[in-house]
């Protein structure tokens, strides 16, 4: 795509959490300490001075140990918390975050799951009626409607929540947050060419896993975020080549 325009820009983005040191058993003990200086903290910085974009058809994959920052950056960027330091441009009526159950109320059924969710991710009951067939056929769940959420399995969910987040079509950014590491080969295969025919739409997609093969087998760049500095972007090859020989100095299997 020629002249891509960014529909995300994260600037120079840190966030910063207190953490107490001093353990307070309850709210009482806790603010008075407070109130009288005793209650001593440090500063976690989770992020720092973390620049991206993502263009329009554009697949992106963010990568990271556990604990490196990935969540807390996502919040940022659906408008969910405010950076410490830095700024987050982009639409957020646009951004639809995907992550394992996000939105799903697990006494409800499948079928009033999909609503909710679909609801919350701004489509009409109209869109929903009309896309259900669809939605329920992608996920692989004929048949499982009726149940009840609580009773799924962490892969029906995640292809369920899928379903629901690709059935729109219309340019924006879809983020998934290691759901594609969930589910059978069959399903991520589907879900891989899913995401290829929104990218030729226009949509940017944002995909977040400490898995390579998720990031390799989807993504057209890469970037790695490690204990909350970001080490590298460019090709998905390159990123996590990176942080594959990372895993292996650490003594560790990423």
């Amino acid at each position: 795509m020629e002249n891509p325009r960014p529909v995300l820009s994260v600037k120079n983005v840190s966030m910063e959490f207190p953490l107490p040191l001093d353990g307070s058993s309850s709210l009482k003990e806790y603010l008075i300490k407070l109130f009288t200086g005793k209650n001593s903290s440090r500063i976690l910085k989770a992020l720092e001075n973390i620049w991206l974009e993502v263009y329009e058809g554009e697949i992106l994959g963010i990568i990271g140990t556990n604990g490196s920052g990935k969540s807390t950056l996502l919040k940022i960027i659906a408008g969910a918390i405010t950076p410490t330091r830095g700024r987050v441009v982009t639409e957020e009526e646009k951004i639809q975050l995907l992550t394992l159950g996000t939105g799903f109320d697990r006494e409800l059924t499948a079928r009033e799951n999909v609503f909710l969710n679909g609801a919350l991710l701004g489509y009409s009951r109209s869109f929903l009626k009309e896309r259900y067939p669809d939605i329920v056929k992608f996920a692989e769940l004929e048949g499982f409607m009726e149940q009840k959420v609580k009773n799924f399995s962490s892969g029906m969910i995640s292809r369920l929540g899928f379903a629901v987040a690709a059935a729109s079509e219309k340019p924006g950014i879809l983020i998934l947050d290691e759901v594609l590491s969930v589910g059978d080969v069959f399903f991520k295969e589907k879900s891989t060419a899913r995401i290829q025919e929104l990218m030729k739409k226009g949509r940017a997609v944002l995909i977040v896993s400490h898995s390579t093969d998720t990031i390799l087998r989807n993504c057209t760049r890469a970037v790695w975020i490690e204990k909350g500095v970001q080490k590298l972007t460019g090709s998905p090859q390159e990123v996590c080549q990176a942080y594959l020989d990372y895993g292996k100095k650490r003594g560790e299997k990423v």
